[in-house]
């Protein structure tokens, strides 16, 4: 699938494997008490083993069954039988209130990628993936963080969708080799692509349009995700704040680019992100 909105390599099923040391997500969970961190931890095993179920679990009724085990595992956990593979999450669900039907969203949100390649979705089914994939994600982080329950759901639901449209954006010629294309269709009518291949879409020339207008709409987001940021304890929003700032690195070195193939993969540089991580994680 297009990359989830935090960086995720892969973990076990069964027990939280830590990230990557260079990840923006190492990072930003490195800023949080012992608690909270391990916390974002067990919440990260268990998306990383979703998304491991939607891409690489086998054929379709394996992983429909895989992910239908998720299900009643979270509720399971939730009526007080947790399953061992999602015993981790016990102490984080009670002491940071998390909540089942965001667990369940994610767990929805790999299924709609894990049965057929997502096509030049309408703008209401890429929002409601967004949702799933990304802000379900933000709403748990958030809570573990220590925010406030309104900024913290209001941030949920920009960040994600920032981060989540920069990784589409980040990734279109990557998604197009797996037959997928995750640009919204209302927008490709626009330059004239109606039903179009992954592989036609990105490779037409006048897909720049398409991806600037996706990108306003990230832009829009970061904008609001600092917005609320700004009127949050700051005690609360260093990790926040590191993956919106290191994210937007992304969105503006794939703006840099442009969008003429062949299109070389972006990635900040080490200085840029150093900047990002010092500025933030010490303020």
């Amino acid at each position: 699938m297009s990359a989830t909105a935090s960086p995720m390599p892969v973990a076990g099923a069964e027990t939280p494997a830590l990230p990557a040391k260079s990840s923006s997500f190492y990072t930003a969970m490195r800023l949080l008490p012992k608690e909270r961190r391990e916390a974002m931890y067990a919440v990260y095993a268990f998306c990383r083993s979703v998304d491991d179920v939607a891409d690489d679990g086998g054929a379709a009724e394996i992983r429909a069954a895989e992910l239908d085990r998720w299900r009643a595992d979270i509720d399971a956990l939730y009526a007080g039988r947790p399953a061992a593979r999602v015993q981790d999450l016990v102490v984080p669900i009670s002491r940071y209130g998390l909540l089942r039907e965001d667990f369940q969203a994610v767990i929805d949100g790999m299924a709609m990628d894990a049965f057929e390649d997502i096509v030049a979705p309408d703008e209401a089914t890429l929002d409601l993936y967004c949702d799933r994939v990304a802000s379900a994600v933000g709403r748990l982080s958030v809570r573990i963080f220590g925010m406030p329950e309104d900024l913290g759901v209001r941030l949920a639901y920009h960040e994600g969708r920032a981060l989540q449209l920069t990784n589409i954006l980040r990734d279109i010629d990557e998604d197009a080799e797996r037959g997928r294309l995750y640009l919204p269709r209302e927008k490709l009518a626009r330059i004239g692509l109606t039903d179009p291949t992954p592989h036609a879409a990105v490779m037409h020339p006048r897909i720049g349009e398409v991806c600037l207008a996706v990108a306003a709409e990230a832009q829009e987001h970061y904008r609001q995700t600092w917005a609320i940021i700004a009127r949050s304890p700051r005690s609360v929003t260093k990790a926040p704040r590191l993956m919106a700032a290191a994210y937007r690195l992304y969105l503006d070195a794939v703006l840099a680019r442009g969008w003429t193939p062949p299109r070389a993969r972006v990635k900040p540089g080490k200085l840029a992100l150093l900047a990002v991580a010092f500025r933030h994680g010490i303020v």
